[in-house]
Order: structure tokens, then C-alpha cells, then sequence
């Protein structure tokens, strides 16, 4: 496990942006496409907003999500609609680079369109997924002491409960979130000490979510100075 911390938010999001240039790069440069897991948020956005088709070729990459709010397509709380307005549609990624998760209104049940979303997921490792971490610890949509955290088969579930809204989602498990090279968190915010702090401690995942997820080769965390003030000096 790694930690880099930045003095402010921005410096956070340009590190990021520039770190996954980078990796883009260097696995498009290995001669197959990158394989990325987006996150949603304040920092996502920032980072979003900060990359650049002079630093990544970004159409050679495919993508998917950690999670997604059932609610309908375009709707303003779907993280993929952050994503094409921060980022996709900006630089031209083609539409079937895009995996996004069903959305209400497909005529899929929930348990369903998690099946379904599992399948297109590829079965080499992902390059790098990207994670927020919330004021519980929860990552995705794996929150504390719900029963998605322990699912050990299936690679998506539905989640009907989420105790931030809107409460039906889809998300992720860690047979899939862990399938990863590289594990990157992304946390800003005086409001997420405690749970980054809990999740490096080793806490269980029933109390920390983010204890659990961890990637093949690289774990990295990006935290600005107030997210990491509750760690140990």
C-alpha cells in the first residue's frame, strides 16, 4: 500500500489525472486496451475536468463503474453522466468503450441487470479502479453491515437499501472490484478522516468497506491533507 497526499483537493485531482494519463499510456503502449473502473463525486469530477487528449490517447481505453444509481438514463444523479460530461463525450470515446450499468426503465429487474452487467466485464484484471470513499468507509456501493460486502460469487448486485441516496443501486462486489492490477482511492475532505483512518487499520469490512478492496499489484491511496489528518504520523 502506498499514500500520497496533496496539500488541496485540485492538487489531488491533477496528480490523479496525471498518474492515469500515465497508465493509459503505458498500457496502450503494451499493445492492448486499458481496462479503467470509474468512480463518481466531487474529486471524480475534478479529475474528470482534468484530463486531456494531449497527455492520453482516452478512445483507446475501455470503461466501466464501481457502482450506479437506478434511476433513469441521463438522469443527473448517474455517475455516468458525470463521466461523458466530464470526460467521455469531451474527448471522443466511442460508445462501445462505454460500459454503463442499466438504468430504470431497461425492463430488467434489479437482481437482473446486475446479472447482466457482470457479463460484460472483462475477464483479464481490470488496469486500475478508481474509488471514493464515503464518511462510513463504504466504497462503491458496499456499505457498512449490509450483506453485499460478504457476497463472494456474484461480481454485481443489486442494492435496495443504500443508506444514501437515491437507495436502489447497482454495484460491484469484491470478486470484481479486487479482479484489478491496480487499486486507486480518491478521497478529499476533513469529512472522510475517520473512514480513510479505520480502512488503513486493518478495521473489518462490516465496519469499514474500504478495508476490503485492494488491488493485484498496486494499492494506492490519494488523500489531501485534511483526509489524511486522522492518520498516524
Amino acid at each position: 500500500m502506498t499514500i500520497q497526499i496533496f496539500d488541496s483537493a485540485n492538487d489531488l485531482a491533477l496528480a490523479v489525472s496525471r498518474q492515469l494519463a500515465a497508465r493509459v499510456q503505458s498500457v496502450t503502449a503494451a499493445g492492448r486496451p486499458p481496462r479503467i473502473v470509474l468512480t463518481g463525486g466531487t474529486i471524480a469530477g475534478r479529475i474528470y475536468g482534468r484530463l486531456s487528449g494531449e497527455n492520453a490517447d482516452w478512445t483507446r481505453a475501455e470503461y466501466w463503474w464501481g457502482d450506479e444509481r437506478f434511476v433513469p438514463e441521463g438522469h443527473e444523479d448517474r455517475n455516468d453522466r458525470q463521466a461523458r460530461e466530464g470526460f467521455l463525450d469531451r474527448l471522443g470515446v466511442p460508445a462501445d468503450h462505454v460500459h454503463a450499468m442499466p438504468a430504470h426503465g431497461c425492463d430488467l429487474s434489479m437482481a437482473d441487470a446486475a446479472d447482466a452487467y457482470a457479463k460484460t466485464l472483462p475477464e483479464d484484471p481490470f488496469d486500475v479502479v478508481l474509488l471514493g470513499v464515503g464518511p462510513d468507509a463504504h466504497i462503491a456501493s458496499l456499505f457498512p453491515g449490509h450483506p453485499q460486502v460478504h457476497e463472494t460469487e456474484r461480481r454485481a448486485v443489486e442494492v435496495f437499501d443504500s443508506p444514501k441516496p437515491p437507495p436502489q443501486r447497482i454495484t460491484l462486489t469484491y470478486p470484481a472490484l479486487n479482479h484489478t492490477r491496480a487499486t486507486w482511492f480518491v478521497v478529499s475532505g476533513a469529512d472522510k478522516a475517520e473512514a480513510v483512518a479505520k480502512a488503513m487499520s486493518g478495521t473489518p469490512i462490516d465496519e469499514a468497506p474500504a478495508a476490503g478492496a485492494r488491488g493485484l499489484e498496486e494499492t494506492l491511496w490519494f488523500l489531501d491533507t485534511a483526509a489524511a489528518s486522522k492518520l498516524p504520523r
